[in-house]
């Protein structure tokens, strides 16, 4: 068995829950606030791990209370740590979280992800180059990435690449990297003057668009292929992007075909809704297989 890489972003989510959000320059009064590990980067690794695949997150923390809150975390949930530095009097990234209405709204502080370069990535590299599949997201420097992205391409290592939170990037990482999987609205943002169709026809297998509650569109042989979500009674949507992502990685690294594998991602990323926090409601291995077997 090989193992998944993921260079990416360890952030302590704070959220508040509210029946409403305040508009500007006004006060309302919140149900509860909620600390929680988070960071796209470490929750795509939590979400990989707990479905059973070896793991390795690579990223930084700071040397304060958070910082070993996130590596605690990681560890509990079987992530291997050995490549997260811990950065001297520097603050562990934060996500400012307000939960209201059905949905959230999020406000990033990066701090010690900003210091994820690429001397951090060549320390790591015996690791990623020996990977499965290398997944990326947009909470570390864009140049980290792209250097990522090149060697990666030269070593001929897998790579996804979660276009998240939105950054215009350049074309030859699309041409480069094995997955790209954005929601509708940053695969608009990201293939200017192409419509939904002809995005995923002309990106074939490369592409895998999520489209909330609907599921996941990807093309095949000329068509465009719909995976239907499960309908579920939803608690919080923070992190369902990363579990979808954690786990559609940990389905093609075990040899799941494209579709099988968005399934498999789709019913834990249904399962992660139910609960508060990005990886609070992350699903275990056998939660999904019950899942999936009900659902035949």
């Amino acid at each position: 068995m090989g193992h998944i890489s993921v260079i990416g972003s360890c952030n302590m989510d704070l959220t508040v829950e509210a029946d409403r959000r305040p508009q500007a320059g006004e006060t309302v009064m919140g149900k509860r606030l909620v600390v929680s590990p988070g960071g796209k980067g470490a929750n795509q690794a939590v979400a990989a791990a707990r479905l059973g695949e070896e793991v390795y997150m690579i990223g930084c923390v700071g040397d304060d209370p958070y910082g070993s809150f996130m590596l605690k975390a990681l560890k509990d949930s079987h992530v291997k740590t050995d490549y997260v530095s811990v950065l001297e009097g520097v603050n562990t990234g934060t996500a400012h979280i307000i939960l209201a209405e059905g949905d959230n709204s999020i406000i990033v502080i990066k701090g010690a992800n900003e210091k994820v370069t690429r001397d951090v990535v060549d320390k790591a590299f015996d690791v990623i180059r020996t990977s499965d599949l290398v997944m990326l997201q947009h909470e570390i420097p864009m140049d980290t990435i792209g250097y990522i992205i090149d060697r990666c391409y030269e070593e001929k290592v897998p790579v996804m690449l979660n276009p998240a939170p939105y950054m215009d990037i350049p074309e030859d990482w699309i041409e480069k990297v094995t997955y790209i999987t954005p929601n509708e609205h940053e695969a608009a943002l990201m293939f200017k003057g192409m419509d939904r169709d002809e995005i995923l026809k002309s990106h074939a297998g490369k592409v895998i668009m999520t489209v909330g509650k609907d599921g996941v569109l990807y093309g095949e042989k000329e068509e465009v292929v719909h995976v239907p979500g499960f309908s579920v009674s939803v608690v919080d949507t923070t992190g369902a992007g990363d579990t979808f992502n954690g786990a559609f990685a940990a389905g093609r690294c075990e040899g799941l075909s494209v579709k099988e594998a968005i399934r498999f991602a789709n019913a834990a990323a249904a399962l992660s809704v139910g609960k508060l926090g990005a990886q609070g409601g992350m699903p275990w291995r056998k939660d999904v297989e019950d899942m999936l077997s009900c659902k035949k």
